[in-house]
C-alpha cells in the first residue's frame, strides 16, 4: 500500500484495491494455494502472523506462525466479522468511520468484542456474486496486516490471469 497524502486518497486507495482484487472462482484448491502463499511470503519476511481464509464462515484455511499468538486468532476473527457485515475490507470500514468523525467501537453500535474495524481482513471478491469470504493476517501493526494480503493477492491473481 503506497503512502496517501489524505485520508480521501486512502479511502480511494482502498477501493481502488477491492475493485481489481477480484477472484473468477474461489473453491478450496484456491484458498488453499492462497494461504500457502501468504504464509510464504509471511515466513520468507519472519513475520509473526496468524493467517485465516473463509468462505461463507467456514474456514478453508489456518496458519499461525511463530511469534503470533491466540490473540492473532481472535483479532482474525473480529476483523473478519468487519467484512462479513459490509462486505469492505476492515481497513477500509475504520477508515470510513474516522473520516466521517466517527468511532467505529461506538457509533456502529456493534459489540467490540465481536468486531474490529482494524487492517488486516480483506473480501473475497468474486466476479458477478460480491463477497464470498475472507482472507485476513494479524500480528502486525493494522496497515501492515492490511499490505500483507492486499500483496499477497495482487501476485497470487497476477499469476492466474
Amino acid at each position: 500500500m503506497e503512502r496517501v497524502d489524505n485520508d480521501r486518497e486512502l479511502l480511494d486507495e482502498l477501493a481502488a484495491q477491492e475493485a481489481r482484487l477480484v477472484f473468477d472462482r474461489f473453491d478450496e484448491e484456491t484458498a488453499w494455494a492462497l494461504g500457502c502463499a501468504l504464509r510464504e511470503a509471511a515466513l520468507e519476511a519472519a513475520l509473526p502472523v496468524a493467517i485465516s481464509i473463509r468462505r461463507n464462515s467456514q474456514r478453508l484455511f489456518h496458519a499461525a506462525l511463530p511469534g503470533s499468538s491466540a490473540d492473532n486468532d481472535d483479532w482474525l476473527r473480529r476483523k473478519s466479522a468487519v467484512v462479513d457485515r459490509y462486505g469492505r475490507s476492515s481497513l477500509r470500514v475504520g477508515e470510513q468511520f474516522r473520516v466521517d468523525g466517527k468511532s467505529f467501537d461506538v457509533d456502529a453500535r456493534l459489540d467490540p468484542s465481536d468486531f474490529a474495524a482494524h487492517g488486516g481482513a480483506f473480501p473475497v471478491l468474486v466476479r458477478g456474486t460480491g463477497c464470498v469470504g475472507t482472507v485476513a493476517v494479524s500480528g502486525l501493526p493494522q496497515r501492515d496486516d492490511h499490505r500483507l494480503v492486499v500483496e499477497t493477492l495482487e501476485a497470487f491473481l497476477a499469476e492466474r490471469r
